[in-house]
């Protein structure tokens, strides 16, 4: 769902610190602090996640999952259009543009 590079990446996008963060989507300086040091994904309670993913989407940042459209590949995040646009979804190409992109 979110790794925790991602998750301090954000912030740094955001200019925003931990406590702000925490804030924001209703947790704990701790609970924030024990996401960023996590190894890889973000473990933790369902409830807390959503919060903190949504918090994050209201301030305008996307996440961009593994496998996920973007031109270098692998995981990120950015900064959507406007703070809080729902991202939007990728955009398949039609065979033939996927055959002229093979070229």
């Amino acid at each position: 769902m979110i790794t925790a590079p991602q998750l301090r990446a954000a912030r740094a996008l955001l200019g925003i610190d931990q406590r702000q963060l925490a804030g924001r989507s209703g947790l704990s300086v701790p609970t924030i602090q024990r996401m960023e040091a996590s190894d890889g994904v973000i473990r933790g309670n369902v409830d807390s996640l959503m919060k903190l993913v949504s918090a994050l989407g209201a301030a305008g940042i996307e996440l961009i999952a593994e496998g996920s459209v973007s031109q270098a590949g692998g995981r990120g995040v950015r900064l959507a259009d406007r703070p809080g646009d729902a991202p939007k979804p990728p955009r398949t190409l039609s065979r033939r543009q996927q055959t002229i992109r093979a070229r």
